[in-house]
């Protein structure tokens, strides 16, 4: 156990860490002040959550490639949306900078009484936290009982509406395991993709056969029926569940899909690059005409990557 760090500004020294953060306060204090850049006056914290959420997967993918030269760099790119932002409330008189950094620290203080010995969380600790699983259990008591975070209607109003629908669900099912819904073994998580794929299919096939229905009584038309809106919306679901289930069994692995599925999609640009360009060299058209020359660049920029590993 130790003593929460306690900072007295007026005899404290300044150090080399608080001088850094003070130059790069003031940067940002000038962007945004009469006579600035005409972009960062013109932001707000709404215009800004893109360009947070970009840098954030910026910052995961140079993480991933365990480049610690880019990770400095868009980690750095992460902390300046997050004090620009941070600096708009507080010119909004909504909040100080320093009221922000002072109450995450308090918090990280009150949700760790097995660190810190002046922690008002100390109440919800019930003996030695030993791993992972049990300070995140010691955590949520503390944010129910020390914080009073009992206005929920279920444990899932704790995922944020705003989360990209893979994070959601991944969160969601993090947060239901907590309360004991959960496989305690993992073939029936597998089990449930291959239940979820033959609903899968049998909704596709309800859509074809509409597809059929519709062109017998509509002939030489594309419109649609309610019946096919319906089937429609039905496969939307059944493809829905699927994805929540493959979201499971990831979990189950103890990989995070939204990472996986990131450096999937890095690997599939890098892929797809190398065969758009080495079309272009073989004179080659990008077109179904010529898929079986495509998927052969494809095996090829496959094998080189296999080659580097």
């Amino acid at each position: 156990m130790m003593d929460a760090p306690q900072f007295n500004k007026s005899v404290q020294a300044e150090s080399s860490e608080a001088a850094a953060f003070k130059r790069f306060s003031d940067v940002i204090k000038c962007l945004r002040a009469e006579g600035g850049c005409p972009w960062d006056l013109k932001q707000t914290p709404l215009s800004m959550r893109t360009d947070l959420a970009e840098e954030a997967f910026e910052a995961i993918d140079a993480i991933s490639a365990e480049d610690a030269a880019h990770a400095k760099e868009e980690l750095g790119d992460v902390l300046l949306n997050t004090l620009m932002i941070s600096y708009m409330y507080e010119q909004n008189g909504d909040f100080k900078i320093e009221d922000e950094i002072n109450e995450v620290a308090d918090k990280i203080i009150r949700r760790h009484p097995h660190v810190f010995n002046a922690s008002s969380g100390a109440e919800c600790m019930t003996g030695k936290v030993e791993n992972a699983e049990e300070v995140l259990n010691q955590w949520d008591k503390i944010k129910e009982k020390v914080e009073g975070r009992k206005g929920e209607k279920s444990i899932l109003d704790e995922v944020p509406q705003g989360f990209p629908p893979l994070l959601k669900a991944y969160k969601m099912q993090k947060k239901a395991a907590k309360r004991g819904f959960d496989w305690t073994e993992i073939e029936p998580v597998k089990e449930k993709i291959l239940e979820e794929l033959e609903e899968v299919k049998q909704a596709y096939n309800a859509v074809q056969k509409e597809k059929a229905c519709g062109q017998e009584l509509k002939p030489h038309t594309t419109n649609s029926t309610p019946e096919l809106d319906k089937a429609n919306l039905a496969l939307e679901e059944e493809v829905g569940d699927l994805l929540f289930a493959v979201v499971n069994y990831s979990r189950h692995l103890g990989i995070d899909p939204t990472l996986a599925l990131s450096r999937s999609n890095q690997k599939f640009y890098r892929r797809f690059s190398f065969v758009e360009q080495e079309m272009k060299k073989a004179g080659y058209e990008m077109n179904q005409e010529h898929f079986k020359e495509m998927d052969s660049f494809w095996d090829k920029a496959k094998a080189k990557e296999e080659e580097k590993h």
